[in-house]
Parts: C-alpha cells; sequence; structure tokens
C-alpha cells in the first residue's frame, strides 16, 4: 500500500494489540506501536546486510518530509555512504557546531586583539547587540534574514554601530570558513551601502573660532570633572588621538626634557612601525598636565578611573561634547552643531596649517609622511612641533582669552 496523510492522522494515538508495520514507496514505510506512535523508517540493504533507519515520527514530520528524506538519504547510499553513519554525522556536527559567541571569542582572541587598535569597542558592540540575540546559535545556521533583523535596525538608530557590527561579523564568519568551522558566510555580498544604505566617508566638521570660544567657555564654566576639561583642553591643544591621551601614563611626559613620548601600542601607526610619537611639551601645557597628574592621586595613569590604576575607558570621552553642547544651549542660549572629540582633532589640524610648514604638521598628529620620505627622513622634528604647538597655543590665547 502507499500511505497517505488521512490515513496516518486516523491511525495516529489508536491503541493496538501489538506493533504493526505498513509499507510505503521506495523501501520506505512506518512502525506503529500499541500506543499508536508513528514512527517512518528506511529500509535498505548495505554490505549485504539488510537495514532499518528511524527518520522520524508523525506528525512532527509529515509524510512528505519523510519521503524526502528517504530520496536524500538513499542517494547518498547510490554513493556508497550507510545512511546510517550518515545521520550520526549529521547529528555529530549540530552537537560540535559552534555557537556565534564561541567563534567571536575565538576569532577575537586570536585576532581582533592583536590587529585592531579600537577591539574594545568591537567586543562591547558585539555583546550588547549581536550575542544576546543571536549568539547562542550555531554560527552555520544562522541565516542572512536573521543578521539582516540586526543590522537593519541599528543601521537606522546608531549607522556606526551597524557598519563596525557588519565590517565585523563578516571578518568574523570569513575566517571561521578558513578555519573549517562553517562551511560559508551568510553575509558574503552584503555591503553597507546598498544593502543598509550607511554612507561612509570622512567627517569635515571642525570647529570655527566662534566656536573655539564657545567651547572653552563652556568647559571653564560648566560644572564637568576637572579632570575631563583637562581632557577635553590637551585634545585639542595637541591635536592628537583621543586615546594616544586616554592611555598615556605619568612617565610617559618628560619634563626635565619637555617631551610626551607616546609608546607604539598606544598609536595607530605604532603596528606597523614600532617607534614610538614625541611631541613637545611647552610650558603653558605643562601646566594643564602637571595639574592633572595632581588629580590623578597615586595611579599610573593620567587620566585614570576614578578609585582604580585603570586608564580612562574607552566610551568615557563619547558624551563629554553633549554636555559641552548642553551646557551652551541652557546657559548661553547657543545651540551649537554636533560634533566629537575626534573633531578637536581635525580643528587642531585646521590650524596648523597656517601655523607651519604641512609636514610638521603632520608628524604633530601622528600621521606618516609620504613615500620616500618617511623611508629616509627619522628627524622628529621636536623644536619645529615646539614652535608650532606656541603659535598655537598664542592663538587661543586671543580667542578664548586665557
Amino acid at each position: 500500500m502507499s500511505l497517505s496523510n488521512a490515513w496516518l492522522k486516523a491511525n495516529l494515538g489508536k491503541k493496538r494489540e501489538k506493533v504493526e508495520e505498513f509499507k510505503d514507496r521506495d523501501n520506505m514505510g512506518i512502525r506503529v506501536s500499541p500506543l499508536g506512535k508513528i514512527t517512518f523508517q528506511m529500509r535498505y540493504r548495505y554490505d549485504n546486510k539488510h537495514c532499518r533507519l528511524d527518520l522520524g515520527s508523525y506528525p512532527k514530520i509529515s509524510l512528505k518530509e519523510a519521503r524526502n528524506e528517504n530520496d536524500r538519504l538513499r542517494k547518498e547510499l547510490e554513493q556508497g555512504h550507510n545512511p546510517k553513519i550518515v545521520r550520526k554525522l549529521e547529528k555529530q556536527a549540530i552537537i560540535n557546531a559552534g555557537s556565534l559567541e564561541s567563534i567571536f571569542r575565538q576569532w577575537y582572541d586570536s585576532y581582533c586583539v592583536k590587529n585592531k587598535k579600537m577591539h574594545h569597542e568591537i567586543k562591547r558592540s558585539f555583546e550588547l547587540y549581536v550575542l544576546p540575540v543571536i549568539g547562542d546559535l550555531p554560527a552555520e545556521k544562522i541565516t542572512l534574514h536573521q543578521w539582516l533583523a540586526i543590522l537593519e535596525d541599528h543601521a537606522e538608530k546608531r549607522p556606526s554601530i551597524a557598519d563596525r557590527i557588519l565590517t565585523n561579523s563578516k571578518q568574523i564568519l570569513k575566517w571561521a570558513v578558513r578555519r573549517k568551522l562553517i562551511s560559508e558566510s551568510a553575509l558574503t555580498g552584503i555591503n553597507a551601502k546598498e544593502d543598509l544604505q550607511l554612507k561612509k566617508g570622512v567627517g569635515d566638521r571642525s570647529l570655527s573660532d566662534d566656536e573655539i570660544k564657545y567651547v572653552w567657555l563652556a568647559i571653564n564654566e560648566s560644572r564637568m570633572s576637572t579632570k575631563n576639561k583637562l581632557y577635553l583642553k590637551l585634545c585639542l591643544v595637541f591635536g592628537c588621538r583621543n586615546g594616544e591621551l586616554r592611555l598615556s601614563r605619568k612617565d610617559h611626559f618628560d619634563f626635565k626634557n619637555m617631551v610626551w613620548t607616546v609608546p607604539p601600542e598606544n598609536h595607530k601607526l605604532g603596528k606597523a612601525s614600532g617607534k614610538p610619537l614625541s611631541r613637545p611639551i611647552i610650558p603653558e601645557v605643562k601646566e594643564l598636565i602637571q595639574e592633572t597628574i595632581a588629580l590623578s592621586g597615586k595611579g599610573d595613569y593620567l587620566f585614570n578611573n576614578n578609585g582604580t590604576n585603570e586608564p580612562m575607558g574607552v566610551g568615557a570621552p563619547v558624551q563629554l561634547p553633549y554636555n559641552i553642547m548642553q551646557w551652551l544651549r541652557k546657559n548661553k542660549a547657543y545651540d551649537m552643531p554636533h560634533w566629537s572629540v575626534h573633531d578637536l582633532r581635525k580643528t587642531a589640524r585646521t590650524n596648523f596649517s597656517s601655523l607651519t610648514e604641512p609636514h610638521i604638521a603632520e608628524i604633530m598628529l601622528g600621521h606618516k609622511l609620504p613615500g620616500s620620505w618617511r623611508v629616509y627622513d627619522h628627524y622628529e622634528y621636536l623644536p619645529e612641533q615646539e614652535q608650532a604647538y606656541k603659535a598655537w597655543w598664542i592663538r587661543l590665547e586671543g580667542l578664548v582669552e586665557l
């Protein structure tokens, strides 16, 4: 006989005196227990032995699904594979399948920490927005639609976060494919601009002279902590990357030779060059640094987390510009366009252009010189940098009446 859905439905749960078996097509059949449980079975010969394999129970799998599975396994049998071993290996693969969180942690420890300067932010983004949603799922089984559900949500609310998640998720999956942890990446071909409407570009925000005046005023008069006030001032004066200052230790500041040394591990080019950055300390800036050192107590870092010997956290500076803008709106009725701590670096660089030669300005920012220039010229230009910083301080004095 050939089974039908109507027959299966009518006999499901129907008690009988003993186990009964019924045939379907293509050597598939069912076994019905005395309590009426229906189990689909595949019958076949392998190595000259009669074999049976349970395909699943009705109605958890349908008649159509059982027939399709029977057909799939018979194709494996035609190729010389024992269907029972095929199913066992597939089950074991599911058991051993690495969850996304497991693969993320492996990638993070073995690759991300060693190769990405902002690895802490990447880890935080995944722990906040990705792992709580799909972290416990086998990475192999996470569909494109599940990835897009996360990415599209953040593309609208937090574009920079969405871009970070997409970029690093593609790298994680590609890394896992190379190591045979998964067979393919669900995100292959997904593009930030075309699929998520994320527009990448270099921001052109730098503060005007009037904005510098307002920001400095707000820094001085707001209730922001003195430590954060000094942090913003030093970022603007040095034009440094905020991480260089955030991770700086007290012993990086040599007041005898008046030089701030940024070790290779603390600046963007350090991994490739293996060399530190050297910035001169002018007397006026020395006072700001010494005030910061006094506030940091016995800790090793110039800017430490309160009550700890750990450097200021990655996310700590993010809120500072917002606090400044809020204070100006409330106390000066000045609605300032949005800016970030990184925009202070652009502001300094813009002003350096009219105070010194272009290559000096680039060295002050910790940028590499072009072409063979950086290969042959190892001079640090400290006197030239010092002159530029002095000129920049004088300009600031004129703007903000220091």
